[in-house]
């Protein structure tokens, strides 16, 4: 879900690039370098990294704490499955931004204090997450539905509302336009200073709490049964929301603010599944991610400084994707693939071992009771290449061995080792034990237990085996394999029959 909107969220930095104005961290003094230049040298990188600028100092500082405070706490509104509220958040502040704007003119203030600002949008956003919660409560609509329906109607009030102040005498400049796609570059002091507060509070809230809201993300109703204010540990969350959500609209905009709160975390979230882990690497790659976009909007003058902070996110978010070390594409395919590996070596032992009569299943006998290459092809839908990759590596495993044909009328033959014979007897054990176990317990049919037993024998660990034998509470349940409880397949009968004549 997280990594859903999180793409999403990278979408829509292309509106804000086609129409975002072009600032610098350098638009406030001295600019990082002539902006005529076609291509920056090492010595403006330098500059830039180095933070030689003033301006750039303030820039990279603001920017930093907001990118750590917006990465720990939507680790939590996404593993709350509430990554979009952040967004109508920031959407639903708009026309508190315009008319905080309009109030404040009519009484003679300046419409453009960021401290007037900040408030109306406060105000309007908590009406927002109200509304939210109010749809969801009182209605049958999901809250999926009551956030499309809020963030779209605020935005449109807002857009309303700025049409108005741009015919006003004052309205033309307000500059409240930089609300809606980040102002990064004309960041002051007392900004920062802003900034800083509201994300320390945000980050301190979160981690003296960290117990509760990672309970409440987790198991609400186990939560509540065990006293915990579950109501107030989720309006305290929201708030935390408002208060990164509002402070982030001065550096990338209500547009893009969404991107800080789920990039990080969704990105973090394919290398860990350790909660203290995944807030931690959400916050660093949101700092990161932040200084390293206004970075760059400082060395190419022409790029937006919010924009391009959303974009390096949304690369660390890709290759998170793809290389991450716990639910990364690739380390799922692989992972994957030595899976079904496993299970078709597994199928191939436990179907030789099914195929051994009863008087051949000792270690010593099995080794010298080959199996017809071709009496393997019956019971699963192998190919021949395939069931041949599949001995080969389990000769690899010394698990079985492979005796080739001396002459093209016989078939070539497979003999387990002793090593095979065990695991094989292992897995057969285990497959009826949960055959048997859906019988007694689950009540279902004999006949169609075996494709379900199929399905979970490869991930029975010891315990739940244990757990199998205790629970079937017969003597005879505990014999090291118990017989098939439903009717065996025509060709494994047909063999067991012959086996036993032969014998």
């Amino acid at each position: 879900m997280g990594s859903r909107w999180a793409m999403l969220a990278g979408l829509a930095v292309l509106v804000a690039v086609s129409k975002g104005s072009a600032q610098d961290l350098g638009v406030v003094g001295e600019s990082a370098f002539d902006q005529t230049s076609a291509w920056p040298t090492l010595s403006q990188w330098w500059r830039v990294i180095s933070l030689q600028d003033y301006n750039t100092r303030i820039v990279v500082l603001g920017v930093a704490v907001l990118g750590a405070s917006a990465g720990l706490v939507g680790s939590f509104t996404l593993l709350r499955k509430r990554a979009l509220m952040g967004d109508a958040l920031s959407h639903a502040s708009l026309p508190g931004i315009g008319l905080a704007f309009m109030i404040a003119t009519w009484f003679g203030r300046d419409g453009k204090s960021i401290g007037y600002l900040l408030a109306g949008a406060t105000i309007s956003g908590l009406l927002g997450v109200a509304t939210i919660l109010w749809i969801r409560n009182r209605t049958r609509l999901k809250e999926d539905a009551a956030l499309g329906i809020v963030l779209s109607v605020f935005f449109g009030a807002g857009v309303a509302i700025l049409s108005l102040i741009q015919q006003m005498e004052v309205g033309h400049a307000a500059g409240l336009e930089g609300f809606i796609y980040g102002k990064t570059a004309s960041m002051r002091s007392s900004d920062v200073a802003l900034i800083s507060v509201a994300s320390l509070i945000a980050i301190s809230v979160c981690l003296l709490n960290f117990k509760e809201l990672k309970l409440l993300c987790f198991d609400e109703g186990f939560a509540g049964s065990r006293g915990y204010p579950v109501v107030l540990l989720d309006v305290l969350l929201m708030s935390m929301v408002v208060l990164v959500t509002i402070v982030g609209l001065q550096a990338v905009g209500l547009i893009l603010v969404i991107a800080l709160m789920v990039i990080p975390a969704a990105a973090a979230r394919f290398w860990t599944d350790s909660l203290w882990r995944m807030t931690a690497y959400s916050a660093v790659l949101g700092m990161v991610g932040c200084v390293s976009g206004a970075i760059i909007s400082a060395v190419f003058p022409n790029l937006p400084s919010g924009a391009m902070i959303v974009l390096v996110c949304a690369v660390f978010f890709f290759l998170s994707m793809m290389f991450g070390t716990s639910r990364g594409v690739l380390i799922r395919t692989i992972r994957r693939r030595r899976l079904n590996r496993r299970i078709e070596r597994q199928h191939l032992l436990r179907a030789m071992y099914e195929r051994l009569a009863p008087s051949e299943r000792n270690d010593s006998i099995a080794a010298k009771t080959p199996v017809a290459f071709d009496s393997l092809l019956d019971l699963r839908s192998w190919s021949r290449q395939r069931l041949h990759k599949i001995i080969r590596r389990a000769e690899d495993d010394e698990l079985v061995r492979m005796r080739f044909p001396t002459s093209k009328s016989v078939q070539a033959e497979i003999l387990l080792t002793r090593a095979g014979y065990i695991e094989g007897a292992r897995l057969t054990r285990q497959h009826r034990l949960w055959e048997l176990y859906l019988i007694a317990y689950a009540e279902v049919a004999p006949g169609l237990v075996d494709r379900d037993a199929d399905d979970i024998e490869h991930v029975l660990a010891p315990e739940i085996v244990d757990k199998l034998e205790d629970l079937l509470e017969e003597e005879q349940m505990r014999i090291p394999v118990p017989d098939c409880p439903h009717e065996m397949s025509s060709s494994e009968a047909a063999h067991t029959t012959t086996g036993s004549e032969r014998a």
